[in-house]
């Protein structure tokens, strides 16, 4: 991949991304398409990124915001096609990984990550990011020159408590939200320094949230923290293993990298059966 820095913003040449796929294999709700691209926040910061071919252009950002945030936000370092061709040993996942080429793993702000998978339970994506952009307009700071709002703290989500989340329409959801909030906030739960325990206790310090299952939990390891080897198992997940692996299935067939293997087939198999 080769990197430059031009008027317009950095240019990313030769990246294995492709920004339709990554943005919408469920992994994160708040890029939106955008005439010619995508347009979202992260980390408190506006972005709207476009694709030709496979030159991506992060529009406005410079080489050290590039550096700061959006290298690591789109995992560039990391090498998809060789670690793919390693563990993609079985017909299903080698063309679940040739159809859903491009896609990477997002690393997300732990906070931001686990309210958007609380929200998306028993939910779609057309209207998680309808109650996730109406918190951030309620509870976040606006982001200067852009339409963007910050995505809440966890402290002012914990004050607002469970009353106040009702403003947003997030229905059952509002209490474990407010859970959330007030853990992260009070310090009784410390996000970053889950990624320096092993897997299932993270795993189990996240599912102490009220509300918080194995598969929100999941997504959260995966998607924020760097747990590749979490396999989140939701609807479509389900639908895969049943069709094609059968009830002995068990994730970490696909090793250390199992999550990235379970994005590659979730995409597959949603993209194939429909939506």
């Amino acid at each position: 991949m080769q990197v430059s820095f031009t008027e317009n913003g950095t240019v990313l040449t030769g990246a294995v991304l492709n920004i339709q796929k990554t943005f919408e294999c469920g992994q994160c709700f708040r890029f939106i398409p955008d005439g010619d691209g995508y347009s979202g926040v992260a980390f408190g910061r506006a972005l709207h990124v476009t694709q030709d071919g496979d030159a991506v252009l992060l529009y406005g950002v410079r080489q050290p915001e590039y550096e700061e945030i959006w290298a690591r936000y789109f995992d560039l370092d990391r090498d998809y096609d060789a670690l793919s061709a390693a563990f993609c040993n079985d017909e299903t996942l080698r063309t679940a990984y040739t159809f859903s080429r491009g896609i990477r793993i997002l690393s997300q702000d732990p906070w931001e990550t686990l309210c958007s998978f609380i929200l998306s339970q028993n939910n779609n994506i057309p209207r998680i990011r309808k109650i996730i952009a109406a918190l951030c307009e309620h509870f976040g700071t606006p982001i200067e020159g852009t339409p963007f709002y910050a995505f809440p703290t966890a402290e002012r989500l914990a004050s607002a408590g469970t009353e106040g989340l009702a403003r947003v329409r997030c229905g059952f959801r509002a209490k474990y939200v407010a859970d959330a909030a007030e853990k992260v906030a009070s310090g009784t739960l410390d996000l970053q320094a889950l990624r320096n325990q092993p897997y299932e206790a993270a795993k189990a310090a996240l599912m102490t949230i009220y509300g918080v299952g194995t598969k929100v939990a999941d997504c959260v390891l995966l998607f924020s923290l760097g747990f590749y080897e979490a396999f989140p198992i939701d609807v479509w997940v389900k639908k895969v293993i049943s069709k094609y692996y059968g009830k002995s299935f068990d994730g970490s067939r696909f090793g250390a990298y199992a999550g990235i293997a379970q994005q590659y087939l979730f995409y597959y198999e949603r993209s194939i059966c429909g939506r």
